[in-house]
């Protein structure tokens, strides 16, 4: 992603080249619908959905372009991770 760096999801999602687009719409609504409240962000050049009151953390799921968008997986991996914060109120979304 050359040029200025996104500052927004949106962003980020429109400088991704064309073809990974449609994945990381897909995515960003995968993870929105299950995470509705959690605060979207960019940090280190990656977005982010961070739960209300939580700090981040170094964990998050890298999906190749030129692969199927695992979204079974996606969708499971995000609820686990919004009821784990919601139990251990010191964790972090992602």
């Amino acid at each position: 992603m050359a040029g200025k760096r996104p500052t927004t999801i949106a962003e980020y999602i429109r400088a991704a080249p064309r073809e990974g687009q449609p994945h990381l719409r897909r995515l960003y609504a995968i993870l929105k619908s299950v995470a509705p409240g959690a605060e979207e962000a960019i940090k280190w050049g990656t977005p982010f959905f961070v739960e209300p009151r939580h700090k981040t953390t170094k964990r998050f799921l890298q999906i190749p372009y030129n692969k199927p968008l695992p979204e079974d997986l996606i969708r499971k991996i995000a609820e686990r991770r919004v009821q784990d914060v919601r139990e251990r109120e010191d964790d972090a979304f992602w």
